[in-house]
């Protein structure tokens, strides 16, 4: 990783924190995260605002994921672990393959909904969060 793109993890970190502690977003931390992610954060915020993200929690354990609608007509839903990986295509070939972005819409938008409060949570058994998990 260059030495860039981790100081704009670590300034993006920032903006999710401070979102989190708030539960706010102000028109500062807009700006901030649309220098750092472009048309991807712009993505982001649409799919927030229709509210396509669900927080998945499994119990006992507490892990979880997020489930994020993308923006095609036909709304697929993607697999999501926001700091690490998402099942989208463009994940897999602007992040992984290209080395172009540092992440993808999808991951924004979990990040943006859970540092703003702003998604639904579903509690499911971890078996269910296995059973999805293996389907990637």
């Amino acid at each position: 990783m260059t030495a860039a793109a981790s100081a704009s993890i670590a300034a993006a970190k920032a903006v999710w924190d401070d979102i989190a502690s708030t539960r706010s977003v102000s028109d500062d931390h807009l700006s901030i995260l649309h220098f750092l992610f472009g048309k991807n954060f712009e993505r982001a915020t649409r799919i927030v605002d229709q509210g396509g993200v669900r927080k998945l929690c499994g119990t006992p354990s507490g892990r979880s994921l997020f489930l994020v609608i993308g923006e095609s007509r036909r709304k697929e839903e993607y697999i999501c672990v926001p700091e690490n990986c998402c099942t989208c295509y463009s994940f897999f070939y602007d992040i992984v393959s290209r080395g172009e972005e540092l992440c993808c819409k999808h991951q924004l938008a979990a990040r943006l909904a859970e540092a703003a409060g702003a998604h639904s949570e579903v509690t499911v058994s971890d078996e269910r969060l296995a059973l999805l998990l293996s389907s990637i």
